[in-house]
Order: C-alpha cells, then sequence, then structure tokens
C-alpha cells in the first residue's frame, strides 16, 4: 500500500486551543492554525472577498540574515549568482531584449527573469548597493519597454499549427512580475503597480484561443494568478478577479483526481500551488484539496525516498523510481518557493516542515560549496558526479551529473531564488498583528505588530544542526502582541522558556505555540526542539531504510576526490559563455568516490530497541567559516556499523544499480562507517539496503 503523505480540508484552518496557560501577563495557546478572524493591519494581505492569508509576507529587507544563512547568500553574491551577469550569454547585455527600450533584441527570454529573481533578493537581503543599483538598470528597461498596449519585454513567438501567426509566450513575463513585486516591496516604486495595472489590463484583451496555449505558460498560469492576487491586494480592482479566472480556465488542470497534466519535475514543484492559489478566490475546499492531492500524487509513485523530492530526473517515467533517479535543481528551489506559498495560505505548518526537508536535505549537495558551479540532477543516492552521459538510465543527454557553472541554462539562473526565497520567510506577519518564526534560523526582524509598533527580534541558533533556539527581543516598548513558534512534526518533546521560566504547557509536534505577552527589550524565549534518531522504512523502495536525526536525514560519508575540468568543454550545449568571460575562473569539477559505498545496514542495528546501541551521535565543534554543508565541516555525525554488499555496484548507465530488494543476506564483515548529513553529501547513499548476515 502506498504511503498518504497528507491530507486536509479547509474546515480545520482554525484555531484550536487544545490547552490554555496564563501566568504573570503571558497567555500560552496550542493552535493548529491560525484564526483568520480578525485583519493585520500593518502588512499587505488579502482583500475581500479573497480567502484572508494564514501569514502574511514580510517586506523583503524585514528580514537581516544572520549565521549559516548568511554565510550561503554571500557565498552566492561572490559566486555564479553574483557574477552571472558577466559570464553568461543569456544575460549579455548587449542586444539582449530585456535591456533594450522596445523588448527587441536577439536573445531575451526566461533566463534574465529567473537569475533576477534571486539576484534582486539577495541584493535587498544583504543590503548591497552595488547590486542593487545592476538590479534597477534591468528594470528600469522594463518599464521602458511597455508597449501603449501594456505589454511588456521580449516578444516571444511559438510556432503553432492551428495560429499560422504563432502565439505570444508570457511565460518570461511572469518571472519579471515577481521580480517586479520584490522591487516594489523594496522601493515603493509606483511605477511597478502601473506597469502591472496596464499589463494586466492588456491580458484581458487576449482571446481565450490563444492564452496560455504553449507549454510552458500553460503549465505554469498559476505564477501568473499569484501576481493579479498580488496586485489586487493593492488595488482592490474586481475587474483583477475576473482576469484571475481567465488565467485559471487557460491554465492545465492541476486538480485531476488521479493524474496530472505533465510529470516535468520543475513544473510539477511548481504547479501543483496553482489549485490551492485559486482556491484563495473560489474558497472552493476542492481546489485546496487539490494541491494537497497532487503533492500526494507524484511523490507515491516517485517519491518514496528520502530528502523530500522525487525521482524525475527531468520527467517522471513509469518504472524508474529507485532512490538513483534524481531531480533538477530547478525543481528544488521551486518546491520550496511553493512550500513557503503554501505556509502562507493554509496557516499548515507541514509546508514549512518539507521545506526544511528539501532545503537541508536536498538542495545544499547540488551546490559546489564556493557556490560558483552546481549540477543540473542531484540524487539521494548517486556515488558519482562525473561527464558521462547516463541516459536512459538518467532521463536526459548529457554531462548532467557534473558540477559546472553552466549546468543547463535553467538551473544556472534559477537557482539564485532558493536561499534568498527561504530567508525572506523565515519570519512572517500575522493576521492578529503579531509574528510567527517559521523557519528557524540565525536572524534579525524588524517588523511592525500590534497597532503599527516597530519591534526587533534577534534570533540565535546553529539550526538544523543543534536544537537550541534563543530569540531576544532587542526593540520593543511595552508592546502587547503574540508570538507564534512552529513546532516541527517530528519534535514530540519540545521545551519553551520565557525569560528563564520553563511554560507549564506542554508544546504539542506540529502546531504553533502561541505567545501572547507585553514585550519588552531584554525579553528572551528558548526553544529547545530535542532530537531523536528515527528510522524511515520506503516499503514501496525495496523495503530501503533512511535514518534521520530532528529534520537532517544522514547519508555514508563517501570520500569525495574532486577532478577540475575546463569548463567550455564540459559546458552543456544550450549554456553559452559570454565571448570575453575567463573561464578559468569558474571551472567545473568531476567528483568520484575515493572509498567504498555499496553498504547497508543490519536489519537488527534498525529495530527501534537497538537504535541508541547501534548508532551513536558525534557533535563536532562548529565550523569557523560558518559553513557546515561539506563533509570535513559538518557539526553532527553518526557513527555506526555496515556492511558491504559485493553484487551491489555501478551499472552499465556508469549509475548505482537500483536497490536489491531488502533484506539482503551478505557473507561480508561488519564495518565501521561514518553517516554525514544528506545535503553536505555531494556523493551519497542516502536509502540504504537492508542486510542481514548470512552467518549470524
Amino acid at each position: 500500500m502506498k504511503r498518504s503523505f497528507v491530507f486536509i480540508t479547509a474546515a480545520i484552518i482554525v484555531l484550536t486551543a487544545v490547552n490554555w496557560h496564563k501566568a504573570g501577563g503571558i497567555s500560552i495557546t496550542t493552535v493548529t492554525r491560525p484564526s483568520t478572524a480578525s485583519y493585520n493591519i500593518n502588512y499587505i494581505s488579502n482583500k475581500a472577498p479573497l480567502q484572508p492569508l494564514a501569514f502574511i509576507k514580510l517586506p523583503v529587507g524585514s528580514i537581516e540574515p544572520k549565521g549559516w544563512i548568511r554565510t550561503c547568500l554571500l557565498r552566492q553574491r561572490d559566486g555564479l549568482t553574483g557574477h552571472l551577469g558577466e559570464i553568461s550569454a543569456w544575460l549579455d547585455k548587449k542586444n539582449n531584449a530585456w535591456f533594450s527600450d522596445d523588448g527587441k533584441g536577439d536573445h531575451g527570454w526566461e533566463e534574465v527573469p529567473y537569475w533576477l529573481k534571486g539576484y534582486g533578493d539577495l541584493a535587498y537581503l544583504l543590503r548591497d548597493t552595488a547590486m542593487i543599483t545592476e538590479t534597477k538598470s534591468w528594470l528600469e528597461k522594463v518599464f521602458k519597454s511597455q508597449r501603449p498596449d501594456g505589454f511588456f519585454g521580449p516578444v516571444n513567438i511559438e510556432p503553432s499549427k492551428k495560429h499560422p501567426q504563432g502565439l505570444q509566450d508570457v511565460w518570461a513575463n511572469m518571472l519579471m512580475l515577481w521580480c517586479m513585486q520584490s522591487y516594489y516591496e523594496h522601493s515603493n516604486d509606483q511605477r511597478v503597480i502601473n506597469l502591472m495595472d496596464r499589463y494586466f489590463k492588456w491580458e484581458t484583451t487576449v482571446p481565450d484561443s490563444v492564452f496560455l496555449k504553449t507549454y510552458w505558460e500553460n503549465s505554469r498560469g498559476g505564477d501568473n494568478l499569484y501576481s493579479i492576487y498580488w496586485l489586487y491586494n493593492i488595488m482592490g480592482e474586481k475587474w483583477l478577479l475576473s482576469l484571475a479566472e481567465k488565467v485559471h480556465k487557460n491554465t492545465a488542470d492541476w486538480t485531476q483526481q488521479n493524474n496530472l497534466p505533465n510529470f516535468h519535475n520543475v513544473n510539477v514543484a511548481q504547479c501543483f500551488r496553482e489549485p490551492a492559489t485559486y482556491y484563495m478566490q473560489t474558497k472552493d475546499s476542492f481546489f485546496l484539496k487539490a494541491t494537497y492531492n497532487d503533492f500526494n500524487i507524484i511523490r507515491n509513485m516517485y517519491g518514496q525516498v528520502p530528502g523530500g523530492m522525487f525521482g524525475a530526473d527531468e520527467d517522471a517515467r513509469a518504472g524508474y523510481t529507485d532512490p538513483r533517479q534524481a531531480v533538477e535543481t530547478c525543481g528544488m528551489v521551486e518546491q520550496m518557493a511553493s512550500d513557503e506559498m503554501l505556509a502562507r495560505i493554509t496557516g499548515d505548518p507541514f509546508w514549512a516542515d518539507h521545506c526544511e526537508d528539501v532545503a537541508f536535505n536536498t538542495y545544499p549537495a547540488a551546490l559546489m560549496p564556493d557556490f560558483k558551479s552546481l549540477r543540473y540532477f542531484t540524487a539521494p543516492n548517486m556515488a558519482v558526479s562525473d561527464t558521462m552521459n547516463h541516459a536512459p538510465g538518467i532521463q536526459n543527454d548529457g554531462p548532467f551529473f557534473m558540477m559546472n557553472p553552466f549546468s543547463s541554462r535553467c538551473c544556472q539562473h534559477n537557482h539564485a531564488q532558493g536561499w534568498p526565497y527561504y530567508a525572506e520567510n523565515m519570519w512572517m506577519a500575522t493576521p492578529d498583528n503579531g509574528l510567527v518564526a517559521m523557519l528557524y534560523n540565525s536572524c534579525d526582524v524588524k517588523a511592525k505588530v500590534a497597532n503599527g509598533k516597530m519591534v526587533t527580534l534577534e534570533e540565535d541558533t546553529h539550526y538544523p544542526f543543534d536544537e537550541n533556539i534563543s530569540i531576544m527581543v532587542k526593540k520593543a516598548d511595552n508592546v502587547n502582541f503574540p508570538l507564534y513558534l512552529r513546532i516541527p512534526a517530528w519534535c514530540s518533546s519540545a521545551v519553551i522558556k520565557v525569560n528563564g521560566v520553563q511554560v507549564q504547557q506542554t508544546p504539542v509536534a506540529a502546531t504553533y505555540t502561541r505567545i501572547e505577552n507585553v514585550w519588552k527589550a531584554g525579553d528572551k524565549i528558548e526553544i529547545v526542539l530535542p532530537m531523536k534518531l528515527q528510522v524511515k522504512t520506503w516499503t514501496e523502495n525495496k523495503n530501503s531504510a533512511s535514518i534521520n536525526y530532528g529534520p537532517l536525514t544522514f547519508s555514508l560519508k563517501i570520500k569525495e576526490t574532486y577532478k577540475k575540468e575546463d569548463s567550455r568543454a564540459a559546458a552543456i550545449s544550450d549554456s553559452r559563455w559570454q565571448a570575453d568571460a575567463d573561464a578559468t575562473k569558474w571551472p567545473s569539477y568531476q567528483i568520484l568516490p575515493g572509498s567504498a559505498w555499496n553498504y547497508g545496514i543490519d536489519e537488527n542495528d534498525l529495530q527501534s530497541n537497538n537504535l541508541m546501541s547501534a548508532f551513536t551521535v558525534v557533535h563536532k565543534a562548529w565550523p569557523k567559516n560558518d559553513y557546515p554543508f561539506t563533509v570535513d565541516d559538518v557539526p553532527v555525525s553518526i557513527e555506526t556499523m555496515g556492511r558491504q554488499i559485493p553484487n551491489w555496484q555501478l551499472d552499465k548507465y556508469g549509475l548505482v544499480a537500483v536497490l536489491p530488494q531488502s533484506p539482503v543476506t551478505v557473507n561480508t564483515s561488519d564495518e565501521k562507517i561514518e553517516l554525514v548529513p544528506m545535503g553536505a553529501a555531494r556523493l551519497r547513499i542516502s536509502a540504504f539496503p537492508v542486510v542481514k548476515a548470512s552467518n549470524p
């Protein structure tokens, strides 16, 4: 029987008081979802008749990242994201249709706005004036490109047999609208509102017969829908809701009960949220259920693997469900963005848990530690990362396991959004004029609460590598507001202290602890999320097993041998360099195994009553470089025993052979092995065969 991951109906998105404690002026409530009976007066949220948001995104710049997430952002700035404009031919300003005053040029499609989504938000988060100036240089051209009819940007005509004149593809415009929305949050530039107003009026004039009919825009119409609601919440113009209906009607049907419109990995990760987005207008639980159903369909069929994603390579294929099947880096960052958005729409803490699963366990290993190259495909089980063409074992022809600054033109540019969007969603506003700590990480958050009062909170933690989180009120003048703390689903024994006094009410997993208080500078909240060893058995994938410790999944530590390559020689065909780019500054790497990888774990050690004795969690010093996602710098590892499986080798495609059916009988000896966090392992075995000794 296939595992069903999650399901919800609209009826339970309400405040649920499990218990209530009041002492010393503090009231504490456990809630499954925040109440939407009140309306946040400090930040733009859904206007009637839209379904109220459970949580509201803070304007970009409200959160100042610190700790390891800031390190990631700085490495992005100094790595590929910060320099793509200098090396990618698709971002060359000469004859670029996105950098012209009239939208004309010899190149210009999704690459510029894909990159600018992450680059611009990275600039705002880091308060980097040079990057902000560069962002504005592109956006100024977009403003100038708007025609009298409202259309803006490049004219991308797709051939069509039914329509000899071709079809205008607006997919890239959807992306640029997201860039504009972030810029408006940063600048309050009213030209953004004017541009979007005129553009959406142009969309109302496009006949349904030619609207959203090309492949990418048809799948991804939900991104257009989201921007329409964003503008409606500012302008309140009813015609925008009629346009939203038109967009939904002409978008691929993501509400099918037992199927998806297509199984392209990025489309699925990005587009499954469309019904829940449309639910905000209809308030019909059918659409909300559809998004949860889409999530279940892809994971029940292809996602019986650790790390939160699913085996689609480029497109998921029947019969290709082993953890050696990979996912695009684009798919990872789009899934994270979907999770963040759905947390705001639904209030369901599941989406934050899932975002962390992808962000901590799958995404980091898709990038080199210096963020100067990335991998198009990354799988839960991969023992080589090389220049070889692994098709048809992997569903695409090319050197797609290579760490390459030009690892396909989509991921090369789109990966830029991953960590910036995550950082922006660590804290959110609540309908009752409070704040929620959604994704735990070190930062300062400066936000309005109560009746417009500004407060500053400082969060300090090494989570998810440590279970302790501290939140200090840095600035607040005796302000009464609620503070919500997400309790992860994996944590059954959380502890919360306020100013050194432990809260008597036990926090409940997969809920929020709501603390209302008159907060003042110096108040301190301490959260402890005790992490325990857990085993997940993937019954639909040969009864393989993965090892979790809190939100982290662990992989076999394989010695990684790096072999530098010429990026020009190894570049994928659609990834092009600017003519004067210095490729020697942007090398590619093969990563080859320097140690055995074909280990299984003994079935007896995986029994719950043996976990503590069979697995030893080792805590290490925090890395001085503040970057915990390499096998040499991980601050936590697990020591255990494993047995080699001699017949489990690389197959004819150069891939880790499909998992043997567990339990596997072997006559090899026990060996000490080390497990490291999956996100730090660029070569990894994360779904282990279960073994039993032939002569116990």
